[in-house]
């Protein structure tokens, strides 16, 4: 079973723990979640699962009794060690958890070259972070079920031409795409946050691309300035240029446009510039 919120306080004042807003520990406390997290993930038995921050292991829990293997990295010392004395003990052939970084770890030292998905309840000052990370392996998640502030959650998947759409949504968008997720209320957690989650549900594309780390960089490089216009962003860089001209040559685009209002597909053609 899911640990209730009084569980979950009780268990923190037995192990000596006080929630840490500079880690993002807002542990969930409703099983209705937990248990759709899993059900959006379709985990199966045999299944292989990369979790980020553990925390008291509620989500774990629930994980390992679907029958899934769970790889984690928890990066606080106390809660490391609570999972430890439980889990670790209790699935020893399944559970396999680390210490550390998760933006270091993105994928908690699962051996390479595995199907996995991920199923986390990412804390909002690394979400980000974890996810860039996340695109320096091959290969990607087949799904991920992702715990996120709402605000992080859009921006993920925002649109051209919206304010909120930047470098991280084209990574994003360029390999997965949106599924069918389920919003989550701030009394879901303790403690309570101050904003609205949501499961943000994503299956890998047939075509799913993972762009160069240089190519990654270029277009970090570029939305920095998001409100200059393409033309003045471009000067003076060799593939810049040559990708705007033939941005303007094949797709027609206005050379005064500005990153946020360029298509997705505009910016895949990026890539064969930056070789």
């Amino acid at each position: 079973m899911p640990l209730s919120h009084s569980d979950t306080v009780r268990l923190l004042s037995e192990i000596g723990q006080n929630p840490r807003q500079s880690l993002g520990q807002n542990f969930l406390v409703d099983g209705n979640i937990v248990e759709k997290s899993v059900s959006l993930a379709q985990v199966q038995p045999g299944d292989t699962v990369v979790e980020i921050g553990p925390g008291l292991g509620t989500l774990t829990r629930a994980l390992l009794a679907a029958g899934a293997e769970v790889f984690a990295v928890e990066l606080d010392l106390k809660l490391h060690a609570h999972l430890q004395r439980t889990l670790a003990q209790e699935y020893a052939e399944r559970f396999h958890l680390m210490q550390g970084d998760a933006v270091d770890f993105p994928l908690a030292a699962l051996p390479q070259g595995r199907p996995f998905k991920v199923v986390a309840n990412l804390p909002y000052a690394i979400s980000t972070p974890w996810m860039e990370a996340l695109f320096a392996h091959s290969p990607l998640p087949s799904r991920m079920v992702l715990m996120l502030q709402s605000e992080a959650a859009e921006r993920y998947m925002a649109m051209p031409g919206t304010k909120n759409f930047g470098a991280i949504s084209i990574f994003v968008q360029a390999a997965f795409v949106r599924q069918p997720g389920h919003k989550v209320s701030r009394a879901c957690f303790h403690p309570r946050p101050e904003v609205d989650s949501q499961l943000l549900h994503l299956a890998r594309r047939e075509d799913a691309r993972i762009l160069s780390e240089v190519t990654r960089k270029t277009m970090r490089k570029v939305f920095q300035q998001r409100r200059k216009q393409l033309a003045a962003l471009c000067r003076g860089d060799a593939p810049l240029e040559a990708w705007l001209a033939r941005l303007v040559a094949d797709k027609a685009v206005d050379p005064r446009t500005r990153p946020e209002a360029l298509p997705l597909d505009c910016w895949m053609l990026l890539e064969e510039h930056m070789q």
